[in-house]
């Protein structure tokens, strides 16, 4: 094991100094009481989360310059500093704890077919880019090319990185390590860039036994995957005991019931296997409250985008589930930052959200740009917390 840098070891330790102060600050506990009553389905005030923001834009004081030499220790540092940045400026309702967590280190060799795309960008810092995918799966015959996963454990690996995480920050942080705690199980996100948006919309309707088969092989070396998991008991819990996330996000314009024979009846099978699901992402899902809930037994919480009908959505959703709404991102990239646009539209979906008892939750993300004006986020925050604390 190479020897960490003694540079390294004190700008860690200085911001698990940081990290350390911050986990003992009184709001944490208000923070997680929010968050307890919400799991509790307690109406109250609507947490705030914010997050995949642009790092690229947000730099401009340098408190996310990296400064360590080990690539190892670059990598600690990086998720410290942007932690602790986000607790600063835009904290919405995070905690923090004083403990440093070092991932399982696990190989996955993936599904045999990756994406072949052409790229635009706008921003040549920005990861948010506009993609044209390759089409890879045509027919039948194309859907082998979706292999079976292997996963491994590197348990030699996984101490060695455990014990220097413990040597960097003895008597700052309590490090554990800690096996997968969640998927982001989202299939047709992986399907449509091997098959085209386009073209498997068309085939729908067209071929739809071809699409059958193409979801029902890709379901199926997700399963492999979650059986080799607990094989190797590189999860952090029993799955039952575990939330899985996930979407749908190309079925926005499909309806309901094929919403329901094309997706969810094959999602299911790895979403059932958890003790809860949180369901939805960019894909409007006010008119698909029912059908998730037909398939999905252990449905806690679903997602509404800023593109739903909301009055329906909050009809629909009522006091059943959690419902978590995310705000339009759009609003923080025009050339003109409008505070009083934001307050409106906070003020008046949670006033529609209330008149029918929703337990909500505020998911402000997919935040390609702030127009490299960091301090949008910060009012951002700021008008959201206003609003939620008068949520009756």
């Amino acid at each position: 094991m190479n020897a960490i840098p003694e540079k390294d070891k004190e700008i860690l330790r200085e911001l698990g100094r940081q990290i350390a102060e911050a986990s003992a600050d009184p709001v944490n506990k208000q923070r997680s009481e929010v968050h307890r009553k919400i799991e509790r389905r307690e109406k109250g005030k609507p947490s705030i989360s914010i997050y995949q923001e642009p790092w690229n834009e947000l730099n401009a004081s340098g408190e996310l310059d990296l400064h360590c030499s080990d690539g190892f220790c670059r990598g600690i540092e990086s998720g410290m500093r942007q932690t602790l940045y986000k607790w600063r400026h835009y904290p919405g309702d995070m905690t923090i704890s004083a403990y440093s967590v070092q991932p399982y280190c696990i190989s996955d060799s993936g599904f045999g077919i990756s994406e072949k795309v052409d790229v635009v960008r706008t921003d040549a810092t920005n990861s948010v880019v506009s993609r044209h995918f390759h089409i890879q799966i045509k027919d039948d015959e194309d859907i082998a090319k979706i292999k079976m996963p292997v996963i491994s454990h590197d348990e030699k690996l996984t101490e060695e990185l455990y014990q220097k995480r413990c040597e960097i920050f003895e008597d700052i942080l309590i490090v554990r390590k800690s096996g997968v705690g969640s998927f982001w199980f989202a299939p047709w996100d992986d399907l449509v860039r091997w098959t085209g948006v386009q073209e498997v919309l068309t085939d729908m309707i067209a071929r739809p036994e071809f699409v059958h088969k193409a979801i029902g092989r890709l379901v199926d070396c997700w399963l492999s995957r979650l059986d080799q998991y607990e094989e190797q008991n590189i999860l952090s819990a029993p799955a039952k005991q575990l939330t899985v996330t996930g979407a749908a996000q190309i079925f926005s314009e499909v309806s309901p019931a094929m919403h329901g024979e094309l997706a969810l009846q094959y999602e299911a099978k790895f979403y059932n296997r958890f003790g809860r699901t949180y369901y939805g992402c960019c894909e409007p899902l006010d008119n698909k409250v029912d059908v998730c809930a037909k398939y999905l037994p252990n449905l806690y919480k679903i997602s509404m985008s800023p593109w739903v009908d909301f009055h329906r959505a909050a009809e629909n959703v009522g006091t059943r589930f959690i419902f978590a709404w995310k705000p339009n991102p759009a609003f923080l990239a025009y050339d003109r930052w409008d505070p009083e646009l934001v307050r409106n539209d906070i003020k008046e979906n949670l006033a529609i959200a209330s008149a029918h008892d929703c337990i909500m939750e505020i998911h402000l993300k997919d935040i390609s740009t702030v127009r490299y004006e960091p301090q949008r986020l910060t009012e951002w925050n700021q008008i959201a917390q206003e609003c939620a604390e008068d949520y009756v």
